[in-house]
């Protein structure tokens, strides 16, 4: 079995597979000041939640864009598992031809997202990632990283925006039960969402159009699921695909290694 981490500035994300089996998907909060101890323990009680024995794990996987972390979430690994971890990075074979000005600044998970979305969907393809930041990455057909986007995720937005004010209250990413609110945590919750939603439809529809083609659209993150119902456009919710990519990735690397 082979262990998958995603670590983001929000959330760790956690899974465990078996060939082409993801055995399970958990998100915990990542936590900047832990020890490799502390992150030895979680990790071992999210496996034996799953009856998975540290000890089955053959191999293990990370992408990061919190450095600090990265090492610390390795060493734990090593503890409990036994394994060293493959850390996407420079150097490692991921297929994927990058045209950006600077290939080496794209982020890990936007480059996991994108092994696994080719490998997934028809292209051209468009991926947006819901975490800390909101990011685009954008496909060709001939399977060109082009670039994208990155704007303020949604807690993001609203934790400046209960912070710059003296009267908005902090609330819950629900969604909410109609448009027009008549209260301000409706309010609140609809300019959230379904501005986020709007803002995902349009970014679609100014892509297309530069492109000049259709393109496939795909969302994962934790608030995928919340936010793309309320989207207007065709968008295939996939909460799965980092650690899809981060499989890929392993197995590709593992046997160019051989």
């Amino acid at each position: 079995m082979i262990l998958t981490i995603d670590i983001g500035n929000t959330n760790i994300v956690i899974g465990c597979c078996r060939g082409e089996e993801i055995l399970f998907g958990e998100r915990l909060t990542t936590n900047k000041n832990g020890t490799a101890l502390e992150y030895a323990v979680i990790f071992k009680n999210v496996l034996e939640m799953y009856s998975v024995n540290p000890r089955e794990i053959t191999g293990a996987v990370i992408s990061s864009v919190v450095p600090s972390v990265t090492d610390v979430v390795r060493e734990a690994v090593l503890k409990i598992t036994g394994v060293e971890s493959l850390t996407v990075g420079p150097g490692i074979k991921t297929g994927l031809s990058i045209l950006t000005d600077d290939p080496a600044q794209l982020g890990s998970d936007l480059v996991v997202d994108a092994v696994a979305g080719i490998s997934e969907y028809p292209l051209p393809l468009v991926i947006f990632d819901l975490g800390t930041a909101t990011t685009v990455s954008v496909i060709d057909e001939k399977k060109n990283y082009l670039g994208g986007m990155i704007l303020p995720g949604m807690r993001t937005a609203l934790d400046s925006l209960v912070g710059k004010t003296s009267q908005l209250p902090n609330i819950r990413l629900n969604s909410p039960k109609k448009v027009i609110g008549t209260n301000t945590v409706d309010c609140m919750q609809s300019g959230m969402l379904y501005g986020t939603a709007a803002s995902i439809d349009g970014i679609i529809e100014k892509i297309e159009n530069e492109l000049g083609r259709g393109v496939t659209a795909v969302a994962t993150g934790g608030l995928a699921g919340t936010v793309i119902p309320l989207c207007a456009r065709e968008i295939i919710v996939d909460d799965d695909l980092l650690l899809k990519g981060l499989m890929i990735l392993y197995n590709k690397n593992k046997k160019d290694a051989e």
